[in-house]
């Protein structure tokens, strides 16, 4: 697959007049909205690291259906969630669950009133709640118009590491190698090699009631094994990241996806 830049599908490169030509183009057109959060990622990653990663997997699936036939473009992220489990650290910049949906869904809505055939939200910030707000965005409308693409889908989940599948991976071994990967200046490389694991599962203690990272045992906003991570590791997760956008809009539009979509287990 051809190596192609940001440049290549960012909106922002994008006048009204393409975007006319787009839409009434033989293609069905695209949109991926990468949707992030501002919020502690231990003392290695930037508080921008859920945004780094959706901007980083929408623009891998914007290259495979690309090469599918589909128009694509992806929107300038959104960098904001509901950040409440992080809220003892500084730098949880937390939004309201109903604001939130509310935003995404005039966003989602505005483009598909100017005749974009469907919206992709890329979510990577998997606190629930915010999970829930992003997928509420999209409840009004009929099948195949938008999706959400979230590592949190069971679907999705099984493809990725076995650190993600842990749980215990918040700024840890599969967070940091996809950043390493996508944007390595924003990793703090002298303070992450001598970070300990710390393994506590956030799924688990989600499960348990516990929704606060402190009291979770995450006294420096991390869990998982950041000294472990690899830019190597963070290239093949963004590409398995990149296949889960990929499919959730190739199925949307009612289009193949030979060689891509994982067997559904719910």
């Amino acid at each position: 697959m051809a190596d192609y830049g940001q440049h290549f599908f960012g909106l922002d490169r994008v006048t009204e007049a393409e975007l006319g030509r787009l839409v009434e183009s033989d293609e069905p057109l695209a949109i991926l909205q990468p949707v992030g959060s501002v919020e502690p990622h231990g003392p290695h990653l930037s508080l921008v690291t859920d945004t780094v990663i959706s901007s980083g997997a929408a623009l891998r699936a914007a290259a495979i259906l690309y090469e599918r036939g589909v128009a694509v473009r992806i929107a300038p992220a959104i960098p904001y969630g509901v950040t409440e489990c992080a809220k003892q650290f500084r730098g949880a910049i937390s939004i309201p669950a109903e604001a939130l949906t509310t935003f995404l869904r005039s966003v989602v809505d505005g483009y598909l009133g100017a005749g974009v055939s469907h919206v992709c939200l890329v979510n990577n910030h998997l606190e629930p709640a915010h999970d829930q707000a992003v997928r509420a965005a999209i409840a009004h409308l009929g099948d195949g118009r938008a999706s959400v693409a979230c590592p949190l889908s069971r679907r999705w989940a099984r493809t990725l590491s076995a650190e993600f599948k842990s749980g215990a991976c918040h700024a840890g071994r599969y967070e940091t190698s996809i950043v390493m990967a996508e944007a390595p200046a924003l990793v703090d490389e002298a303070t992450r090699v001598g970070l300990p694991a710390v393994e506590v599962s956030l799924s688990e203690k989600l499960g348990q009631g516990i929704s606060d990272f402190v009291e979770m045992g995450l006294d420096k906003a991390y869990a998982g094994a950041p000294a472990d991570a690899s830019a190597e590791e963070g290239d093949q997760l963004l590409g398995l990241l990149g296949v889960m956008v990929a499919v959730e809009v190739l199925e949307g539009l009612g289009l193949g996806t030979t060689g891509l979509a994982p067997e559904a287990d719910g």
